[in-house]
C-alpha cells in the first residue's frame, strides 16, 4: 500500500533543487494519522459499518433499523426543509437554561461549602437524599406543583444538572494541597486573596469535569421532558416519530442529539483548555 502510494507520487516530489533526493514523507504521515486515529475511532467505526451492511444485506430488519444512509438522508431532509430546526431552537433553549441555572446555582454553593466543614456536614445528608431520588421519579410532582408549561420542564433539568456541579466543586475544594493555602498565609496573603489565587484556579479542572457530566445530564432529561406534555423539540418529535411508525425520522433525531452533547462536551472541553493550560501535561 505505501509502496503504491509512493509510486504515484511525482518524481519532483522527492528532490530538491540541487538534485539531492529527500525521503517523501506524504506515506509515513498517512501512516501516523491512521495510527492516532484507529485506536479511538476504530471500533465505533467497525460498529457503523456493520450497521450499515446488516441492514442493507437483511440481516437485521431493516424496518426497526434503517441502513444509516436512509437516517442521514432523513436527517439532511428535515434539516433542509426546516422542520427540525425550530425543535432544535426550543430544545437548546430548554436545556441551556436549565444548564446555566445549575451553573449559577452549583458553583457559588459547592465553593462555599468546600471551605467550611461545618456547613458541609449539615447539608450533605439532605443533598444526598435529593441526589438519590430520580428527577423523572419527581417530575409528576414538578407538574403538579408547576404545571406542563415550560418551567416544569427546566426545573426538572435543572434539578438533574445541579449535582453533578454542586459534587464536582465541593470535591475540587476539598482536594486543593493545604501546603499551598498554608504558603500562601504565611506569605500574608488574606482570606479572599488565597481563594482568589489558590482554591479557585486549583478547583477548575474539577469543575469543569462537573460541567461536561451536567451538560451531559440536561441532553438526557430534555428527551424525558419533552416526551410529557409537549409538542415542541428534539425529544418530542422522537415520540412523534415512533408512533407514526417514521422510524427513520426517530433515529435522525437520536442521531441528532447525540451530535449536540459531542458538540457541547467539545465546547467545554475546549474552554477547559483554555483556561487550565497549566494543568495540561506537557506535550
Amino acid at each position: 500500500m505505501a509502496y503504491e502510494i509512493n509510486q504515484a507520487l511525482p518524481r519532483s516530489f522527492g528532490r530538491l533543487k540541487n538534485g539531492e533526493s529527500i525521503t517523501p514523507t506524504f506515506a509515513s504521515h498517512v501512516r501516523g494519522v491512521l495510527a492516532s486515529l484507529l485506536p479511538r475511532y476504530g471500533l465505533l467505526t467497525a460498529f457503523l459499518v456493520l450497521w450499515q451492511v446488516s441492514s442493507t444485506r437483511g440481516w437485521i430488519n431493516p424496518a426497526i433499523f434503517p441502513p444509516l444512509n436512509v437516517i442521514l438522508s432523513a436527517l439532511w431532509t428535515n434539516l433542509a426543509n426546516g422542520a427540525l430546526l425550530d425543535d432544535i431552537a426550543i430544545s437548546l433553549q430548554r436545556s441551556g437554561t436549565a444548564f446555566a441555572f445549575a451553573v449559577v446555582v452549583g458553583i457559588p454553593l459547592g465553593l462555599f461549602m468546600g471551605q467550611f466543614r461545618a456547613v458541609e456536614q449539615a447539608l450533605d445528608p439532605i443533598l444526598q437524599l435529593f441526589r438519590q431520588t430520580s428527577a423523572l421519579a419527581l417530575y409528576p410532582v414538578f407538574i403538579l406543583l408547576l404545571g406542563l408549561g415550560e418551567t416544569s420542564k427546566i426545573f426538572v433539568i435543572f434539578w438533574a444538572t445541579l449535582f453533578p456541579v454542586l459534587l464536582a466543586t465541593i470535591g475540587g475544594v476539598k482536594e486543593v494541597d493545604k501546603k499551598l493555602i498554608e504558603m500562601a498565609r504565611t506569605y500574608g496573603a488574606g482570606s479572599l486573596t488565597v481563594f482568589r489565587r489558590v482554591i479557585l484556579p486549583a478547583s477548575v479542572p474539577a469543575i469543569f469535569v462537573g460541567l461536561r457530566l451536567s451538560a451531559t445530564t440536561a441532553l438526557l432529561l430534555l428527551i424525558a421532558a419533552e416526551m410529557i406534555g409537549a409538542n415542541k423539540g428534539i425529544g418530542f418529535q422522537v415520540m412523534n416519530a415512533q408512533y407514526n411508525f417514521q422510524i427513520p425520522l426517530m433515529f435522525a433525531a437520536i442521531l441528532l442529539l447525540a451530535f449536540l452533547g459531542l458538540a457541547a462536551n467539545a465546547l467545554l472541553v475546549l474552554l477547559q483548555r483554555r483556561l487550565c493550560r497549566w494543568s495540561q501535561p506537557n506535550a
